[in-house]
C-alpha cells in the first residue's frame, strides 16, 4: 500500500509498512510524535522532484482543480508498475482521475487525512534528500506563485475594480461639494451676487477663474461660458456690487482653488465613463434595469457580483438599509420597503403609494439579472430589456388604476377596466354633537297647551272689552272624509255655543254692575272653558 504525498519540492511516494496503524486514527499522532517512530510506519519509495518553479504551479493547481497532470501519470507508472497495490491520495477528486485513467484503487477517507497530517508534521526527516533549507526556499515560491496565479484568473476581480471605480467616484463627489462650496463662499465675500446669479458650479468656478476681481467682468467675454441674459445680469451686478475688496493673493489663491476642482470635475467625468464601460461588460442586465451607479452600488455593497447572485430578491431589496432594518426589529416596528433602488428610475418616477410595490418587482428582476450576469456564459442583453419593458408596463398599469381581470381560459384575452373613485364630499353634521341622550319624557312646554287668546270687543256705549278665546284649530280642522266620527261633531258644536254664551254673559255685567263684579265671573268663565276640553 503506498501513499501519495504532495510536496512544494516534489511528489513524494511512501510505502505503508504497517496496515494496521491507519485503523487506530486516535493515536495516530503518538506514533510520529519523533522521527524514529514515524519510520517505522512509512518509508519513502520515490521521490520525483518538479524542475523549476513553473513545473511546481502547474501540478499544485491541476491537483487543487482535481486534475491528472502528464508528469503525475509518467511517475504513476513507474512507480507502481503492473502491481495492484492500493494507492493513499489526500484528495477524492484527484482519486477519482487517477482511477479512470489509470484503472488503479484509490482510497480517500478520514484515515488517510489524519495520515497525512502526521506525515506533514515529519516531512523534514522522512525526505532526507532534499534539505530543509530547500524545502522552505520552494515552499515560499510555489506560495507566491500561486496567490499570483488567483489573482490573475479570479472572477472576482473586475468586480474589485467596479467597486474601487464606484467608492472613488462617491469620494469625488463629497470632496468637489466641500471644495465648491468653499469657492462660494470664499469669493462670496467679494462678489455675493455672483452666486445667486449663477446656479451652476461649474461655470461658477470657470467665471471666478476667468475674471478675477469683479472690476475685469466689463472687459472679459463670458459668451463661452454663460448666455447672453446671465452675461448682461452678471456684468450689471458687477457695477453696483456690495463686496469688499481683497488683494491679489486672495484672487490668486481663489483661482488656484478654481482649477482643482476643475480638473477634479473633469477627472470624475473619465472616471465615470469607465464605470458605464466596466458595468456593461461584467453585468449588462443589470445594468440596463437598474442603471450604471445602483447596479455598481449594490455590487460594492454585496462585495462581488457573484455574492450579489448568491442574494435572494427580499435581500436585494432593502441592501443598503441594514441599519434602518436592524433598528426597526429592534423596536418592532415596520422594515424598510427599499434600500440602495429607492435611487433608481423605476422606483423614482413611481407615485408614493407604489413605490414599494415598484421596488419589490425591481428587486426580483435585479436578482434575476444579476444570477445570469455573474453565472451564464453569454453577453446577452435581451434579459435585462425584456425585464424592465415588464417593470414599466406593470407601473403604467397601477399608475393608471387599471385592474387586470384573470379571464376563465387561458386563450381569452385579459381585458382592462379602468377604476373611477367616487369623489363624494361628506360634511359633518355638526348638530349632532350632543352629549344629552334622547329624551323619554316630552317637555312641560309640549305638553301644557298656548295661551289663550284675548279678544276685543265693543260695548254699547263704546268701550272696548277683551275676551280670552281659545285657539280656533279644532273648529278650523274639518273631518278629513266620512269617516269622521259623530262625537267629535257634537263636541265642536257644543264648543261653539258655550264660547258664545259666555261672551253675552260677560258683556251684561259689565254693563250694569260696573268692574268690581267682572273679575270673578271671568274667572268663572275660564274654568269652564278649560275644564270641557279635557273631557
Amino acid at each position: 500500500m503506498l501513499v501519495l504525498f504532495e510536496t512544494p519540492a516534489g511528489y513524494a511516494f511512501f510505502k505503508l509498512l504497517d496496515k494496521k496503524s491507519i485503523e487506530k486514527t486516535d493515536n495516530l499522532y503518538k506514533d510520529f510524535a519523533t522521527p524514529e517512530q514515524a519510520s517505522k510506519i512509512v518509508k519513502l519509495k520515490h521521490f520525483e522532484s518538479f524542475a523549476n518553479t513553473a513545473e511546481a504551479l502547474e501540478a499544485t493547481t491541476a491537483v487543487l482543480d482535481g486534475k491528472l497532470t502528464k508528469k503525475l501519470r509518467k511517475v504513476l507508472k513507474k512507480v507502481l508498475g503492473d502491481a495492484q497495490d492500493e494507492l493513499l491520495v489526500s484528495d477524492a477528486k484527484l482519486g477519482g482521475a487517477i482511477k479512470e485513467k489509470l484503472n488503479l484503487s484509490c482510497v480517500t477517507n478520514t484515515a488517510v487525512s489524519e495520515l497525512m497530517r502526521c506525515i506533514r508534521s515529519q516531512t523534514d526527516a522522512l525526505l532526507a534528500e532534499t534539505k530543509k533549507k530547500d524545502l522552505s526556499a520552494m515552499t515560499l515560491g510555489l506560495a507566491h506563485s500561486l496567490s499570483r496565479y488567483k489573482l490573475k484568473f479570479s472572477a472576482d476581480k473586475v468586480d474589485t475594480m467596479i467597486v474601487q471605480a464606484i467608492c472613488l467616484l462617491d469620494e469625488l463627489d463629497k470632496e468637489l461639494n466641500n471644495y465648491i462650496m468653499r469657492c462660494r463662499e470664499w469669493y462670496g465675500w467679494h462678489f455675493p451676487e455672483l452666486g445667486k446669479i449663477i446656479t451652476d458650479n461649474i461655470a461658477f468656478v470657470k467665471v471666478v477663474k476667468l475674471i478675477g476681481t469683479r472690476e475685469n467682468v466689463k472687459t472679459s467675454d463670458l459668451s463661452d461660458i454663460l448666455p447672453d441674459d446671465i452675461e448682461e445680469q452678471v456684468k450689471a451686478a458687477a457695477e453696483i456690487s456690495m463686496g469688499t475688496e481683497i488683494a491679489e493673493d486672495d484672487i490668486i489663491n481663489i483661482q488656484n482653488l478654481c482649477d482643482q476642482v476643475i480638473e477634479i470635475s473633469a477627472y470624475r467625468t473619465e472616471l465615470y465613463d469607465y464605470l458605464k464601460a466596466r458595468m456593461m461588460a461584467i453585468a449588462p442586465n443589470l445594468t440596463i434595469l437598474m442603471g450604471e451607479l445602483i447596479g455598481a452600488r449594490l455590487i460594492s455593497q454585496s462585495g462581488s457580483l457573484l455574492h450579489l447572485a448568491k442574494h435572494p430578491a427580499s435581500t436585494v431589496q432593502i441592501l443598503g438599509a441594514e441599519k434602518a432594518l436592524f433598528s426597526a426589529l429592534k423596536t418592532k416596528k415596520d422594515t424598510p420597503k427599499y434600500g440602495l433602488i429607492y435611487h433608481s428610475q423605476i422606483v423614482a418616477q413611481s407615485s408614493a403609494k407604489n413605490k414599494g410595490k415598484a421596488s419589490r418587482m425591481l428587486a426580483a428582476k435585479a436578482a434575476l439579472a444579476s444570477r445570469v450576469d455573474a453565472l451564464g456564459e453569454g453577453t446577452s442583453v435581451d434579459l435585462g430589456t425584456e425585464h424592465r419593458a415588464k417593470l414599466e408596463a406593470r407601473l403604467r398599469l397601477l399608475e393608471e388604476g387599471n385592474l387586470r381581470r384573470i379571464s376563465g381560459t387561458a386563450k381569452a384575452k385579459a381585458k382592462f377596466e379602468k377604476y373611477h373613485g367616487k369623489s363624494e364630499v361628506k360634511q359633518y353634521p355638526s348638530a349632532a354633537d350632543s352629549t344629552i341622550g334622547k329624551r323619554k319624557f316630552p317637555l312641560i312646554e309640549d305638553v301644557t297647551p298656548d295661551a289663550p287668546k284675548k279678544k276685543k270687543l265693543k260695548t254699547e256705549d263704546g268701550e272696548e272689552v277683551e275676551i280670552k278665546q281659545e285657539d280656533e284649530t279644532d273648529e278650523q280642522q274639518t273631518p278629513a272624509g266620512e269617516g269622521s266620527s259623530k262625537k267629535k261633531k257634537k263636541k265642536k258644536k257644543s264648543l261653539s255655543e258655550e264660547v258664545a254664551m259666555d261672551e253675552s254673559a260677560t258683556i251684561e255685567p259689565q254693563q250694569e254692575d260696573g268692574e268690581g263684579e267682572s273679575p270673578k265671573k271671568k274667572k268663572k268663565n275660564k274654568k269652564k272653558v278649560k275644564e270641557e276640553p279635557t273631557e
